[in-house]
């Protein structure tokens, strides 16, 4: 039970976490504005604006530089696994998502005279545009910042 509770009194996981679901939240609003809907999909799916996963890392990182030092080997380990995942999101998951389109619509095109497919279509909307990442790594150094503010 101590466990739990050191787990859930970790000030940099739980601005991380804040972080990642601000930016969730923001695509719920997003969406409203765009659709005039709220599409609840939205808090439980990728892509987006802005990018939770960039959120997520940018707060983690900015924690560890506030509590750990700017200089410490904590925060360049956060900082390079921030580069990473952001990299990720914007480039390879970007890049799959575009293949996704590309097979759909050759699916599409194949089986346009009533032909049957029994397979899901591919989900296209799986990385992040760059304007996207930054958008999420602002937000989260935004938050980890406001976050440092607040407990100091």
């Amino acid at each position: 039970m101590q466990d739990v509770d050191s787990i859930l009194g970790n000030q940099i996981l739980l601005v991380a976490i804040i972080a990642c679901l601000l930016a969730q939240g923001i695509k719920l609003i997003t969406s409203l504005i765009q659709k005039g809907r709220i599409d609840v999909r939205h808090l439980f799916s990728t892509g987006g604006m802005p990018s939770a996963h960039s959120a997520l890392v940018a707060a983690l990182a900015t924690g560890v530089g506030q509590v750990k030092g700017w200089n410490s080997a904590e925060f360049a380990i956060a900082a390079l696994f921030a580069v990473i995942v952001m990299y990720d999101a914007a480039g390879v998951r970007q890049a799959a998502g575009k293949q996704a389109r590309i097979l759909n619509q050759i699916l599409d095109e194949l089986f346009q005279e009533g032909k049957e497919l029994n397979e899901e279509r591919l989900k296209e909307l799986l990385g992040h545009t760059p304007f996207q990442v930054l958008m999420g790594l602002i937000l989260g150094i935004g938050v980890s910042l406001v976050a440092g503010m607040i407990v100091v």
